[in-house]
């Protein structure tokens, strides 16, 4: 594993709710990544409680998490250690109600 796969894994592992995203939660710089915090909002989730990393600002995990997940886009959310996906399907998740159930549980 290379050092950026081995960071992104650290990064996913230690973090309840980790979103790898444009911008941070306070300053989206993406309108996807902006529908992402505001979902995770709209589940009653604590935006301090957010884990983000800015992909603008590291190239290697803008490239990394990509391969890391095998998604090609970004935002990517992680919960608990497990992929999510990217905005569409946490709205697809957030409108059925299982986004706020994988929420709930951790």
């Amino acid at each position: 594993m290379s050092n950026t796969q081995q960071r992104i894994d650290d990064l996913v592992k230690n973090n309840n709710i980790l979103l790898f995203m444009k911008g941070n939660a306070s300053f989206p710089q993406c309108g996807f990544s902006g529908r992402a915090i505001q979902i995770l909002k709209a589940c009653g989730v604590d935006a301090k409680s957010i884990a983000t990393v800015n992909v603008l600002e590291d190239q290697e995990i803008r490239q990394g998490i990509k391969d890391y997940s095998q998604w090609p886009t970004i935002p990517q959310l992680y919960i608990k250690g497990e992929f999510i996906g990217g905005s569409d399907i946490m709205m697809e998740m957030y409108e059925s109600g299982e986004l706020q159930q994988v929420l709930a549980a951790q």
